[in-house]
């Protein structure tokens, strides 16, 4: 990971910039980099760089390298380097990544590898001290594991400050590409069926369309809109529109309206030959842009499992 020096940390103890862009290492982290000599200074961004102590400053320009291990990220998703990685759209604050389905987006048990958040921290290093927590690291969102296509991620603190007030705020352009039951689906639709954890299965999510539900469970808001771009025999491909989409809500929605999507058997869809998941792929990501974080858009084209249900060119 290498930290160029801005005018603000000019002067600052070496130790304490580190802890500024990885807070999760802990003051017994950074030490233990700093006596390893996996600090190095690099004046005025030179490639010969030299082993500094924490109590060291640095001038703006300068650059700080650091060597990190897994042991200076434990309890949290370790670099790995192996783990699949398709970068879409990159800049010096975020980066667009395109997750196969199969993959989940980050682990869930200590020392797990292979998730996208794995492969994220072993290219970008410095997302380690950014995010919700230490296993998400600077991921701005999550997809399922069988759910295919974008994941937006933080480069920096700002920046995830910024986009994951946009998404809870609905100002992020989040849409997803999906096939379901064709009959009887209107060409557009709103879907607002509040969504809880379901009462016996805590694999799925409940939608409380009964008002008795929405008093005994209380759920949590859900917004989807959506048009029906093609059918193909029994099948429709569709557009949906998300700003949050909280867990599976795409998923229980269209389920909750008689057109769960295909392949999706935990919500009652059918199951198509060559196809060995949901039929749910995240497609495109537009930010608007703001003074701290500029526009930007990324799009990911229909996996070809998905594609050759309707007779959609897949990607």
């Amino acid at each position: 990971m290498k930290i160029t020096v801005n005018e603000a940390q000019a002067g600052v103890r070496l130790d304490k910039l580190l802890l500024e862009v990885m807070p999760t290492l802990g003051r017994a982290g950074a030490k233990r980099l700093f006596e390893a000599g996996k600090v190095r200074l690099h004046e005025g961004g030179g490639e010969r760089g030299r082993r500094v102590a924490k109590g060291d400053v640095a001038r703006a320009g300068d650059v700080v390298s650091v060597e990190l291990d897994p042991t200076s990220l434990s309890g949290g998703a370790l670099p790995d380097a192996e783990a699949a990685l398709a970068v879409v759209f990159e800049t010096r604050q975020v980066v667009v990544l395109d997750k196969p389905a199969g993959q989940p987006t980050a682990p869930l048990e200590p020392g797990e590898r292979g998730t996208l958040a794995n492969a994220l921290v072993a290219r970008y290093p410095e997302c380690a001290g950014i995010g919700f927590s230490t296993r998400e690291p600077g991921l701005c969102h999550r997809l399922d594991t069988e759910t295919s296509g974008l994941v937006l991620a933080a480069r920096t603190r700002e920046a995830f400050e910024v986009l994951t007030g946009a998404i809870k705020e609905e100002r992020l352009d989040k849409r997803y590409l999906l096939v379901c039951a064709a009959k009887d689906l209107p060409e557009t639709g709103t879907i607002e069926i509040p969504l809880a954890p379901h009462p016996k299965d805590r694999r799925r999510v409940y939608p409380c369309v009964h008002p008795r539900d929405v008093e005994r469970y209380s759920p949590r808001p859900a917004h989807t809109t959506y048009k029906k771009l093609s059918e193909r025999g029994e099948w429709a491909l569709v557009e949906a529109r998300a700003g949050k989409a909280s867990r599976h809500q795409i998923r229980a929605h269209f389920a909750a309206i008689g057109h769960p999507l295909a392949g999706d058997t935990l919500y009652g869809g059918e199951s198509v030959p060559g196809l060995a998941r949901h039929a749910l792929h995240a497609s495109r990501i537009a930010w608007g842009g703001d003074a701290k974080v500029p526009a930007f858009t990324a799009s990911s084209p229909l996996p070809g499992d998905i594609a050759a249900i309707v007779g959609e060119e897949g990607g």
